[in-house]
């Protein structure tokens, strides 16, 4: 528990929705009953969602989604901070939470095997994995986002979204092999695809950061980060500790 008033979370899900139209209605009255601000996204492929108010508020309407089985293994990651860091509240129904154009990557069907903070922080202070092999952390994220703070010799394509990864990948697939890939991102949405696409490349020993920075920044703080981490809402970023920037302004 944090001495400041908002708690942030942010948090996804891939799993099977067929009623988004209606998942939308009743999660927007449920945030809204909570005077809850922030963005739920909704697809068929799952739900993605960055909230924030009172934590008695936010921490109930996590628990209400719960209830519905689809939701019950839902994690989010929480911050803290002094303000309110978005204007209003938006509930919107997409075709993908996380845009990359290729329908064939499907988490909600199968996840790509994902890798805990503190082995990471392991396999980069050891400066190989479990088997010996070279480690590479793979940041998925967008240009600006990774000039904010990224793992310290990252590869970064310098990608401006996210849709371009595909691409990307394929150019520079040869740079990745007979390597241990950890890809990353902010929360793990876009990390979890990456690795899937790039295991149907042919890569084998790619894996997701689970949690992403957030939940690495939680477990293990600030080991082999340099910088801190960009988030799309008013408070423009987090400390490795998860304090925001903009409470210091």
């Amino acid at each position: 528990m944090s001495d400041l008033p908002v708690l942030n979370i942010s948090a996804y899900l891939f799993t099977q929705i067929d009623d988004t139209h209606g998942l939308q209605a009743v999660c927007m009255a449920q945030a809204q009953a909570r005077q809850l601000k922030g963005t739920v996204l909704i697809a068929e492929e799952g739900i993605n969602l960055f909230l924030a108010g009172p934590p008695e508020d936010v921490r109930g309407w996590v628990n209400w989604l719960r209830l519905d089985p689809r939701f019950a293994s839902l994690a989010p990651k929480e911050s803290w901070s002094a303000r309110q860091p978005f204007k209003k509240l938006l509930v919107k129904v997409k075709n993908e939470i996380i845009r990359m154009n290729h329908p064939t990557i499907q988490p909600q069907h199968g996840r790509a095997p994902a890798v805990p903070a503190a082995t990471v922080k392991r396999w980069l202070d050891q400066g190989h994995d479990d088997n010996g092999r070279p480690v590479v952390t793979l940041d998925t994220r967008n240009d600006f986002e990774v000039d904010a703070g990224a793992f310290e010799g990252a590869i970064d394509w310098r990608i401006t979204k996210f849709s371009e990864f595909p691409e990307a990948a394929q150019a520079h697939l040869e740079t990745l092999k007979n390597k241990t890939v950890v890809s990353y991102c902010t929360g793990g949405i876009r990390c979890e695809k990456a690795a899937i696409y790039l295991r149907e490349l042919g890569l084998a020993d790619v894996y997701q950061l689970e949690g992403g920075i957030l939940k690495y920044f939680e477990e293990v703080g600030s080991a082999h980060y340099k910088g801190d981490c960009f988030v799309f809402d008013e408070r423009r970023g987090v400390h490795p500790d998860l304090s925001a920037l903009k409470d210091e302004a």
